[in-house]
């Protein structure tokens, strides 16, 4: 039995707070860390040394995604004629809080959009691009944003294209005519479309996903794993015979039995095997455990990836992309067409994905490309309306992270009391970073407490620590806190500095708070 299968058609059924000074002091010898689990937790302990070094951290990890559905694209990135928006029709708002966010990488068109979408219906004059019905969503398409405007929206972005090929109802021809149009370089049909339509150097589009949760029945052309996994092969021919230098997602379907049947059928084939995870809770406690069991689900899946390797001549290991991933459990695919799955985030969803991003630091050696789902207006950590836009509470931490985070990651031992109800879920969560150089350390901490401060002590190793740190706290008033267009900073970041500190020194985490220590440059 695999564990829980966490997925977006599962789920269709179904200003900063004013915080007193920085207490810090000198570290006090032999301190009692208490393992009971009561309402007023005890001292914590987080230990770093700069030698345990968990491996690099890919940027990629910090990616988004965006999907046609409700108003991602059009009325979120794109729309046209707004006063809001530039010449090429995207809104300016929405693109400087992206460019804020350093958004390495975009998944592009889907999702379940994708396993319906023919990429031929949108490209050239947006006037003569056909109107489609999307059975996906249930929605009519109008085509007038496609592989050109992704590709045009990334090179504005400043981040790499990923792109989702149709493997439900498209072909694996069409799948290499969608590689010659972004990447050839040959005077053929679809690199010479590309030129036509203006665009006379090839996209390079690198990252290519062979289709989109196939293992569900909610998806157009849904197959069991050996099915899919013999039509991923011939796809994956026929697109690197186009271009061999492209890198492969193969769709996983968070079942280890589906993981481990594709995987020995592609295991010479893909660079990279999916995971989605989307999931939340009201109660703070059952929205943290998710975050546990996200990263059981990664722990599982790592092991599938091993057991695959060991009977395989290849030496490169195959690496997980967690190309969709959100808290998402409030708001359906019903109701108001244009306002689908607008969930309005609060400040314990925040805290979830801060404690998200510390796991993929953990796993960096195996997870090394992930995609926040979405950018914006669906389950998204920016809003839009027809005259401005709000920075959602989740937009902090992964600009906070792609900010801050350093390139390598380190092993931060933390011991700190748990829910009461789940004992594999403590209070704390933390990850450590630092530079190749080690001329950086950056700890970020999520005291996941609903309503106590937490004293840790904190013992950092093989850094020459200087005596202050920068410190970037991500709170509101509480855990229900939302930033909406009537109250836009609820909750916020706000940076300070520690002093007096040395390779041991305590520190008091606020209560549903993210801190985010940074020394050195």
């Amino acid at each position: 039995m695999g564990l829980p299968h966490l997925n977006r058609r599962d789920f269709l059924r179904g200003a900063a707070q004013a915080t007193a000074g920085v207490a810090v002091s000198t570290l006090v010898s032999s301190p009692t860390y208490a393992a009971q689990t009561d309402a007023t937790p005890g001292r914590a302990l987080i230990k770093v040394d700069f030698d345990r070094q968990l491996g690099h951290i890919d940027r990629n990890i910090y990616g988004n995604f965006t999907e046609h559905l409700g108003r991602c694209i059009y009325g979120g990135i794109y729309e046209e004629n707004s006063p809001l928006s530039d010449k090429d029709g995207f809104r300016k708002d929405v693109l400087q809080a992206a460019k804020d966010m350093h958004i390495p990488l975009l998944r592009w068109p889907g999702g379940n959009f994708s396993s319906g979408y023919n990429w031929k219906d949108g490209i050239g004059p947006k006037d003569a691009r056909p109107r489609k019905w999307d059975t996906a969503w249930k929605a009519e398409e109008s085509n007038r944003f496609g592989t050109d405007d992704f590709i045009a929206y990334c090179r504005k972005l400043g981040a790499e294209p990923y792109i989702c090929v149709n493997m439900g109802t498209g072909t694996m021809q069409e799948a290499a005519d969608w590689v010659e149009y972004c990447n050839g370089r040959m005077n053929t049909e679809y690199a010479n479309l590309r030129r036509k339509y203006g665009h006379e150097e090839p996209y390079g589009v690198k990252y290519w996903g062979l289709g989109n949760e196939i293992y569900g029945s909610w998806q157009a052309g849904h197959k069991s794993a050996a099915e899919y996994a013999n039509l991923a092969l011939e796809f994956a021919k026929m697109m690197r015979w186009i271009d061999p230098a492209i890198k492969l997602v193969a769709c996983g379907g968070n079942y280890p039995d589906w993981d481990r049947e594709v995987l020995e059928r592609l295991v010479d084939t893909v660079d990279y095997i999916s995971t989605h995870h989307y999931g939340g809770n009201n109660d703070t406690a059952q929205e943290m455990r998710v975050a546990t069991r996200f990263e059981n689900q990664i722990r599982v899946l790592e092991g599938v990836i091993t057991e695959v390797m060991t009977k395989s001549r290849r030496r490169q290991p195959i690496k997980i992309a967690a190309d969709e991933w959100n808290v998402w459990f409030r708001t359906t695919n019903t109701g108001d067409q244009a306002k689908k799955l607008e969930e309005i985030y609060n400040l314990q969803d925040a805290l979830w994905v801060a404690s998200v991003l510390n796991m993929f630091h953990r796993h960096s050696n195996t997870v090394t490309l992930a995609n926040m789902a979405q950018l914006v207006n669906v389950i998204a950590p920016m809003m839009t309306n027809q005259t401005s836009l709000v920075l959602q509470t989740t937009y902090y931490p992964l600009k906070l992270y792609t900010e801050h985070a350093g390139d390598v990651a380190l092993d931060a031992l933390v011991r700190s009391d748990a829910f009461p109800q789940f004992a594999d879920t403590p209070y704390l969560d933390a990850s450590a970073t630092t530079t190749e150089s080690r001329g950086k350390f950056t700890l970020a901490v999520v005291n996941r407490n609903p309503s106590s401060d937490i004293i840790a002590d904190v013992a950092v190793e093989g850094f020459n620590m200087t005596a202050a740190a920068d410190v970037y706290e991500l709170n509101g008033p509480g855990v229900d806190a939302s930033n909406t267009f009537s109250t836009p900073n609820a909750v916020g970041v706000k940076r300070k500095q520690a002093s007096g500190l040395g390779p041991k020194f305590s520190y008091t985490f606020p209560a549903h708070s993210l801190t985010v220590f940074v020394l050195g440059s």
